[in-house]
C-alpha cells in the first residue's frame, strides 16, 4: 500500500501547531481520547476515513489512533483540505493520507481508492463518496465492512436512497442525524464559517447587503441568522412550506429564486440538491453579484451554464472568479462552487466540532460492538450515545442543569393525574 500522498510533508510544523490549538476547544473529545488509550475498543480496527482533512478531523484521527485503530484518510472535497495539517498526520501520527488542496476531480477518486487499499471494516464518510465507490467499483472489499458512519446531510440522503433500493451491503450511522450534530454543527458551525469563507473570500461588508438564502434547513437556517445579525437583508428560497413559513417567523423575505434573483447581492445556496441557481437566475442578476455554495457538492450552482453563457471569465481574487456576460453584467463564483466554507475559510470552529466528531468516535466503537447484530439500513445515533455527549459538554462548559425528582418522574409516567 501506498503510504500517502500529500502536498508537502515539510509543512506538518505548522499543521501541528494549529491541531494542538484546535484541542484546547475539543474537551469532550479529549475525554473519549483518555479512555480509549485505556480501553483500546478499537484494537486492530482498520478505518478508511473520507472527511475534510482540517485540525478538527486531525484531532478525531488522534483519537481513534489512541483507541487502537489503524486508519487511512482522504478528502470528501477536492478543495477542503489543510495541506499543513494533512503533513502532520503523515509525519506526527504515521497515518496514511490521500489528500492535496485544489485536487483534480480524477486524483480525488485515486485517493479515495488509495484509503480503501487498508481493506476497512469500518468506514467513515461525509457526503458517502467512499461508501458509493466501495459498492460500485470496489464490490471485492465489501465482505470485510461491518459498518460505517455518515457524517453530512448529502451523505445520508444517498444513503438512505441505497437503502430504499436494496443496494446497501452493510449499515450505516447516520452522525447526522444526531441531536448535538444537526442543532449545533449544522446551524451554529456551518453558519458562522459561511460567513467566514465569504468575507475572506471577497472582503465585502454584509451590513446593508442583500444575501438569498437558498434552502431553510439546519444550514440555511444558521447562515441566515449570522448574516442578518452582521445587518445583511436576508431574502429565503424554497420548496417544502412548513419551512418556508418558519422562515417567515424568524423574520425573513422569501420569494422564489426568479424573484430573488433580481434584487440579491450576495447568494448562497445550502440545500444538497441539483441546479438550485441556474441559467435563468444568472440572466436577471445584477451587474457584480456573488454567488456561492455551503452545501456539500458544487452541483446546488449550474455551472456549466454559467460558462456557456460567459464571454469571458478571470480569476480576479483567490478564490473568486469573474465570468462576464454578454450584456457586460459580471457574476462572481466563489471557489468554485465548492463548500465556500472549507475552501475559502478553515470550516467549522473546533468547539462545535467537538460534538460532531465525539459522535463518530463513539458511534464507530458502538459498531465494533455491534455491527454484526445490525442489518444493511442507516440508522441514527444511540440516543445514549447523544445524550452523553450533550452531558460531557455542559459539564466542559461549567453548565449545571436540574434533574428531575422522583416525584416528577411518576407524574411524567402517569396518565391518571390531570389538574
Amino acid at each position: 500500500m501506498k503510504r500517502y500522498d500529500i502536498k508537502d510533508i515539510s509543512l506538518a510544523q505548522k499543521g501541528r501547531l494549529k491541531v494542538e490549538w484546535a484541542e484546547r476547544n475539543m474537551p469532550v473529545l479529549r475525554l473519549i481520547l483518555e479512555r480509549f488509550k485505556k480501553e483500546k475498543p478499537l484494537r486492530g480496527v482498520k478505518i478508511s476515513a473520507c472527511l475534510h482533512v482540517t485540525t478538527e478531523t486531525a484531532n478525531l484521527m488522534y483519537t481513534l489512533v489512541a483507541g487502537g485503530a489503524k486508519v487511512a484518510l482522504c478528502a470528501s472535497n477536492p478543495l477542503s483540505t489543510q495541506d499543513d495539517v494533512a503533513a502532520t498526520l503523515v509525519k506526527d501520527l504515521g497515518i496514511s493520507v490521500f489528500s492535496i488542496k485544489g485536487e483534480s476531480n480524477r486524483r480525488y477518486y485515486q485517493h479515495i481508492k488509495g484509503a480503501l487499499e487498508i481493506k476497512p471494516e469500518i468506514t467513515m464518510d461525509d457526503g458517502a463518496d467512499l461508501v458509493s465507490t466501495l459498492h460500485i467499483k470496489e464490490k471485492k472489499l465489501l465482505a470485510n465492512v461491518i459498518g460505517g458512519t455518515e457524517e453530512t446531510t448529502t451523505g445520508v440522503v444517498r444513503l438512505k436512497s441505497m437503502e430504499k433500493h436494496g443496494v446497501l451491503r452493510y449499515p450505516l450511522i447516520s452522525v447526522n442525524d444526531s441531536k448535538t450534530k444537526h442543532f449545533f454543527d449544522n446551524r451554529y458551525g456551518t453558519g458562522q464559517s459561511t460567513v467566514d469563507g465569504i468575507l475572506r473570500a471577497t472582503n465585502l461588508l454584509l451590513a446593508g447587503s442583500k444575501v438569498v438564502v437558498a434552502g431553510y434547513g439546519w444550514c440555511g437556517r444558521g447562515f441566515a441568522i449570522k448574516a442578518k445579525g452582521m445587518g445583511a437583508d436576508v431574502i429565503v428560497t424554497e420548496v417544502d412550506p412548513l419551512k418556508a413559513i418558519e422562515a417567515v417567523m424568524d423574520g425573513f423575505r422569501v420569494m422564489p429564486m426568479t424573484e430573488a434573483a433580481k434584487v440579491g447581492d450576495i447568494f448562497c445556496t445550502l440545500t444538497g440538491d441539483i441546479n438550485v441557481i441556474q441559467a435563468r437566475h444568472f440572466k436577471v442578476m445584477k451587474d457584480n453579484a456573488v454567488v456561492c455554495n455551503s452545501g456539500h457538492f458544487n452541483v446546488e450552482i449550474d455551472i456549466l451554464g454559467l460558462e456557456k453563457m460567459a464571454k469571458r471569465k478571470r480569476q480576479i481574487r483567490e478564490f473568486v472568479t469573474e465570468y462576464t456576460l454578454a450584456d457586460g453584467r459580471r457574476i462572481n463564483l466563489l471557489a468554485d462552487g465548492r463548500l465556500v466554507n472549507l475552501s475559502a475559510a478553515e470550516g467549522h470552529p473546533a468547539c462545535v466540532m467537538d460534538m460532531s466528531f465525539a459522535n463518530q468516535a463513539l458511534s464507530v466503537e458502538y459498531l465494533v460492538k455491534n455491527g454484526h447484530r445490525l442489518k444493511n439500513k442507516v440508522y441514527s445515533v444511540p440516543e445514549k450515545i447523544d445524550s452523553e455527549i450533550a452531558r460531557l459538554k455542559l459539564k466542559s462548559l461549567g453548565v449545571k442543569i436540574d434533574r428531575l425528582t422522583p416525584e416528577q418522574k411518576r407524574y411524567l409516567s402517569a396518565w391518571e393525574l390531570g389538574t
